[in-house]
């Protein structure tokens, strides 16, 4: 499930050869595996979880096979996000999905956005939208209660004002995934726990089979409902 647009990361030009690129809190390396498609670019993924990033370096090895991954894949570092182990500057691309909303103190890891990005270089984050995530969050308390849960629901001028103080200008945001957003609010309503379900289990597998498809009936549908409910806000910063 990619929710980067990686064509507004500025890494399709030629002129791009050696464009370094970070992602932090990458997983299981689902926005890594698609930029492998873009040729003498440098990415590096952090992550927490080791085991993520083993199945990080499976996905970049079953990219490869099927011809793609022409990328310098560097590296990948079990680090925390609020004390990166790179240098200063070092980076022209920085990739924060999905991340921000389960880190308490959120202030170092944006010190650390600043800090290794070159200036003008471009910083695209993603969290849940207020709205979808407010409902789930009034649905179940499980929801964000859980361990390594969501501690924080954002609002986008907050978010926006935090980035601009930490010396980030907005170039342009969107938003993604508005298909999830029923599928969390059935899961929240019955226990987001539970596995029996059959309603959530339809749904998962019918997630599970467009992500797998792509067919253009449902990826017009999710473009057309993204703006109203959108799962995820996207954000794309350039450092001044």
């Amino acid at each position: 499930m990619i929710t980067v647009d990686s064509d507004r990361l500025g890494i399709r030009s030629s002129e791009c050869a050696g464009l370094r690129v970070l992602d932090i809190g990458c997983g299981s390396g689902r926005h890594i595996g698609t930029l492998c498609q873009y040729d003498n670019i440098v990415l590096v993924g952090a992550d927490r979880c080791t085991q993520d990033l083993i199945a990080a370096q499976s996905r970049i090895k079953e990219v490869g096979k099927m011809g793609f991954g022409g990328s310098n894949v560097q590296m990948f570092c079990t680090t925390d996000a609020a004390t990166l182990p790179f240098k200063d500057f070092y980076f022209d691309v920085v990739i924060c999905s999905e991340v921000l909303e389960h880190i308490p103190d959120h202030h170092p890891v944006i010190h650390e956005f600043e800090r290794v990005l070159k200036q003008g270089g471009i910083l695209a984050i993603s969290i849940p939208r207020y709205f979808p995530e407010r409902i789930c969050w009034m649905l179940s308390n499980a929801y964000h209660l859980t361990e390594g849960g969501h501690v924080r629901i954002y609002r986008k001028k907050r978010l926006i004002a935090l980035l601009c103080t930490a010396g980030f200008k907005l170039k342009t945001s969107h938003h993604a995934h508005s298909l999830h957003t029923p599928y969390w609010w059935l899961k929240c309503l019955v226990g987001p726990t539970r596995t029996d379900n059959l309603a959530v289990n339809l749904y998962h597998r019918f997630l599970t089979w467009d992500i797998m498809t792509r067919p253009r009936f449902t990826k017009q549908l999710e473009q057309l409902l993204n703006p109203i409910m959108g799962k995820s806000l996207v954000l794309y910063f350039k450092k001044i």
